[in-house]
């Protein structure tokens, strides 16, 4: 799929509605030997996307990467892999490893048009992808329980599209949804099997913060 680097919202949501189709959610089967975490941060005019990839079960890091682009496109709920999906490509394609999975600080297919961050990455780069949130963009939910593991359905127009996962005892739950070629039993696993002592995964948690002090350093 390929299109312009700075589309218009219409021609946005056109790709959107072309990704969802091609978005495939399927058990994963086995275990990643190696996974992505990745993220963005931002200034007035640039993005700074990060990659940092583990050994999995291990959650050993591996390498790391950053890049620095120009923005192109604006600050749109719901479209924010224009703004920081090409970007974050970039990354990932700069690891020497390729990764068996990606996990994304963003949504899957919870997102209005099945489409956010972690299938946009997953369809495009065809590797299996999870999104993990900490905040909803859409749905309804039922308070998990307060053990980490506990999940309830997050249910967004009479389908299950993510679950709101309990990561560590008495914290806030995050969004977990699935991207592409995983289900979400298997995002769920998989997201549990990253953390350490926080409630973001590791994977995610190294890209949070890389991204970030690459942003402040410019």
């Amino acid at each position: 799929m390929k299109w312009t680097s700075s589309p218009t919202i219409a021609e946005a949501r056109e790709i959107q509605e072309r990704l969802r189709r091609k978005v495939k959610i399927v058990p994963y089967r086995g275990e990643p030997r190696y996974v992505a975490g990745v993220d963005a941060a931002f200034s007035e005019t640039k993005v700074f996307a990060a990659a940092c990839l583990y050994r999995y079960p291990e959650l050993t890091l591996v390498e790391q990467t950053h890049v620095a682009q120009k923005l192109r496109f604006p600050y749109v709920p719901g479209y924010l892999s224009f703004r920081e999906g090409p970007a974050i490509i970039a990354a990932i394609r700069e690891l020497r490893q390729k990764p068996d999975l990606i996990i994304a600080d963003g949504q899957g297919i919870a997102h209005p048009r099945s489409a956010g961050i972690a299938s946009y990455l997953g369809v495009l780069l065809d590797v299996p992808s999870i999104g993990c949130a900490k905040t909803r963009l859409v749905g309804e939910y039922r308070e998990p329980g307060k053990q980490k593991g506990k999940w309830s359905e997050l249910r967004y127009e009479n389908s299950v599209v993510g679950a709101v996962l309990r990561t560590r005892d008495d914290v806030k739950p995050l969004f977990v949804s699935p991207g592409h070629r995983v289900d979400l039993e298997s995002s769920i696993r998989i997201v549990l099997g990253c953390m350490g002592k926080y409630r973001i995964p590791e994977p995610v948690r190294c890209a949070d913060m890389l991204s970030k002090r690459a942003a402040k350093s410019k």
